[in-house]
């Protein structure tokens, strides 16, 4: 029994008794019938039914014979705005180039604020929908102010930010001043939503990064995470693009020029980090750097992770690995449930070695891993007493759940997204019965629909399809 003393039952909100409860406490404690009790925004305890409720009287009471309560989980790594209104418009034969730059910039580039606002709130529905409670955006494109009040109506958990980037491509261009313009908008944006005291929602320095960013904009961006209490999110790496650049500008492969100007660290989230070498590896383990894998992005855009990956190295070594579903044009799922699964199965099948990335492993990477690169272990990623009381029930009267013999197998390689039931953040119920409780389901999908023509329209794209559609 965790987070009990004895003494008359204690008043809490609710109780949730005889669930199977995978808690991803430091003991990595399963009970099979476990009960969970909450105050406020808060766990109060965790434990064994019959021991949690003698110990404490609750205003609601909700049977979880139904149910496995896991901790919500942590994507790492997810662009809520563009591409959640113009899923699956990309082909699926494009390379890495044409897919970013002849489709996603343009697309993204095209939005109004009207509608960034309206992809956040997509994409919270998508993911509270299938379990995430939390979220690290990879960066908002063009008005973070528009996004940041959609996603605040949702009660999603997340750490936004509006990219950033500053590097003169045109020798015409004034460097001094794209930095100072860069830097005053990550100063403006983290101020403004800042992480003090916890909240829901609230700003990051948010990189483009691959080759994007000066020397000058990555100490800026690791200096107010660091004064701010928050995280620096970057991509770097998915390609040999980017460490074809660093070793042509400065001699060194992108990690071991970032340990130089001392950007590494327990603040930084690096996306993809596809093509490393060892001497890389080895600086990301040592100074605590964090690899967002975005598997089904990977696989997708055939980026080479099985090939060329170091991932199992990265995990052996010590790098902490985390997950993200990237875009709704590259994984094009915000499930991360999905995420978990490729990830259990990609290396064991490239390397012909099952015993890479247990599902152990990867619910670790979605839960306690995601939590501590988005800063916040100390609030999520376990169902311990005292941490907020972000949790998801996954149904278990559905096929892919029964018969239950190993809850974390079935977690992993049988269940998916679509077997949520109902999610809390901050201790409010916001998914109830396969239903949001904070959005119109029916009236968001309808405004979807309507808006993904016209931006497609705007950034000058018709989407090709090699049958006849009639």
């Amino acid at each position: 029994m965790v987070g009990l003393t004895p003494g008359d039952p204690v008043p809490v909100d609710l109780l949730i008794r005889r669930a199977w409860i995978v808690t991803m406490d430091a003991e990595r404690r399963i009970y099979r019938d476990g009960a969970l009790a909450v105050i406020g925004d808060r766990i109060h305890a965790v434990g064994p039914s019959a021991e949690i409720e003698a110990a404490v009287s609750p205003r609601e009471v909700i049977d979880g014979s139904r149910f496995v309560l896991t901790p919500g989980f942590v994507n790492c790594h997810v662009h809520t705005t563009g591409e959640p209104l113009t899923r699956g418009a990309v082909p699926d034969d494009a390379d890495w180039e044409t897919n970013v730059m002849g489709w996603l910039i343009p697309i993204d580039m095209a939005q109004t604020p009207e509608e960034e606002r309206l992809s956040a709130r997509f994409a919270a529905l998508e993911m509270l929908r299938t379990g995430t409670t939390c979220f690290v955006e990879a960066g908002t494109i063009l008005d973070l102010h528009a996004v940041h009040d959609g996603l605040a109506e949702t009660g999603i958990r997340g750490r936004i930010g509006q990219w950033a980037q500053d590097r003169a491509f045109d020798p015409a261009e004034n460097q001094a001043a794209l930095t100072a313009r860069a830097i005053d908008t990550l100063q403006r944006e983290v101020e403004r939503y800042s992480c003090a005291g916890d909240p829901l929602l609230a700003a990051w320095p948010a990189l483009v990064g691959h080759s994007t960013a000066t020397d000058d904009l990555w100490r800026a961006a690791t200096s107010l995470a660091r004064d701010h209490g928050a995280g620096v999110t970057a991509h770097m790496s998915p390609d040999p693009q980017d460490p074809d650049f660093y070793l042509a500008a400065t001699g060194k492969r992108p990690i071991a020029h970032l340990a130089d100007i001392e950007a590494l660290g327990d603040h930084l989230s690096l996306t993809h980090a596809i093509f490393l070498d060892a001497e890389e590896v080895g600086l990301l383990a040592g100074t605590g750097t964090h690899v967002t894998h975005c598997p089904m992005t990977a696989m997708k855009g055939a980026y080479g992770a099985s090939h060329s990956g170091l991932f199992p190295e990265m995990a052996a070594a010590g790098v902490p690995i985390q997950l993200g579903t990237d875009g709704n044009n590259n994984g094009n799922a915000a499930d991360m449930m999905r995420a978990m699964y490729v990830t259990a199965g990609l290396f064991k099948d490239a390397r012909r070695d099952s015993s890479l990335f247990s599902a152990y492993d990867v619910l670790e990477f979605a839960t306690v891993n995601g939590a501590a690169g988005a800063q916040m272990s100390h609030l999520i990623g376990s169902l311990e007493p005292g941490k907020k009381a972000d949790f998801v029930a996954h149904d278990r009267q559905r096929p892919e759940w029964t018969p239950l013999l190993n809850v974390v197998n079935q977690l992993v390689w049988s269940a998916d997204g679509r077997g949520v039931h109902s999610v809390w953040v901050d201790g409010r119920r916001l998914v109830d019965n396969y239903r949001a409780t904070t959005i119109d389901e029916e009236q968001i999908l309808a405004e979807v629909e309507a808006a993904a023509p016209a931006l497609l329209a705007r950034a000058g794209k018709t989407v090709p399809c090699r049958w006849p559609v009639l």
